[in-house]
């Protein structure tokens, strides 16, 4: 009983361990079961699919949330909290860490920290989601379902974790998914109520935006440490196995170029080139047209000389 309740306070506060966060760094680097409940009940959704049917504005609900929470983790998430491509201010900052716990895949700041680490270890032993060391789904989902890779290593984002408010978010990081989910039900709900030609009810949104959007939203994003490492191209030389994919960029509104991103990590534009879609820069030029971001960080002149350099030889 008493793990039990000490597996319950860590799913309620990402930030107690028993023995501290080094013991559970200190771990071995193993799948375990309890680890992995969290994505076992998100995937559990799709079995409550023939009991709520669907509708067209269940299906929509879920392709619009995909999209907005996808460019979330790709725009605020990844280019704003583990790069720092741009800047905002504190307010919006807040916001866009909220909107990125939407998407379910924890704090900002334990996804920034982790990909930070990625970038500084990419595809070497130290490596958390390597293809390359440990093996495709290990790479793909295997990785977050070892205590070793759970805590948060704030040492790695002090520009971050001096906001309070940041810190809160990340810690009890359960809170704003159960109110998103929270809300979709509610949601359905009066969409029944106002609108009930559309077929739909409280259960179906909730079961379509909650449940099916955010399983294939993970996947999506989860492609790019695995997939993007095994598959693709190579524009530049670069210590790690990152490939550049333009099915990838679909699916992920431009995180796709990978091997761009790793050759350069610091520009807020990972399609290097016009033809190289990327859905989430053009939407973070959006952003700072209407004041809400700035200094957009561009790629570097020397970055393009390097690509002729090599089509001229």
């Amino acid at each position: 009983m008493i793990r039990v309740l000490t597996r319950f306070r860590q799913w309620l506060d990402s930030d107690y361990f028993p023995g501290g966060p080094e013991a559970a760094k200190a771990k071995p680097d193993r799948f375990e079961w309890p680890r992995a409940i969290p994505f076992i009940f998100i995937h559990l959704g799709f079995f409550f699919l023939p009991f709520v049917g669907w509708s067209w504005a269940a299906v929509g609900v879920a392709a619009f949330l995909y999209f907005v929470r996808m460019f979330a983790i790709t725009g605020f998430y990844h280019r704003y909290f583990s790069h720092r491509t741009f800047q905002t201010s504190r307010f919006m900052q807040f916001v866009f860490a909220v909107w990125g716990n939407t998407a379910i895949q924890r704090g900002a700041l334990w996804w920034a920290a982790v990909h930070r680490h990625h970038h500084k270890h990419s595809d070497d032993e130290h490596d958390a989601h390597s293809p390359r060391q440990r093996g495709f789904w290990w790479a793909h989902i295997g990785w977050m379902t070892t205590s070793k890779n759970f805590p948060t290593d704030y040492g790695t984002i002090k520009d971050l974790a001096k906001y309070p408010e940041l810190v809160f978010l990340n810690r009890f990081d359960l809170i704003v998914p159960a109110l998103f989910g929270a809300s979709l039900w509610g949601l359905g709900a009066a969409m029944n109520y106002f609108w009930p030609s559309l077929g739909t009810s409280g259960a179906q949104i909730f079961v379509w935006g909650f449940f099916v959007s955010t399983a294939v939203l993970l996947h999506g994003t989860l492609f790019i440490n695995s997939l993007a490492h095994v598959w693709g191209r190579k524009r530049f030389r670069t210590d790690d196995d990152s490939r550049n994919s333009m099915l990838l960029a679909l699916i992920t509104l431009g995180e796709g170029w990978h091997n761009n991103h790793h050759r350069y990590m610091a520009s807020a534009r990972q399609g290097f080139y016009w033809w190289e879609l990327d859905i989430t820069y053009y939407l973070l030029r959006v952003f700072a047209w209407c004041g809400l971001i700035w200094d957009l960080k561009p790629v570097p002149q020397s970055i393009y000389a390097e690509v002729e350099k090599k089509a001229a030889q």
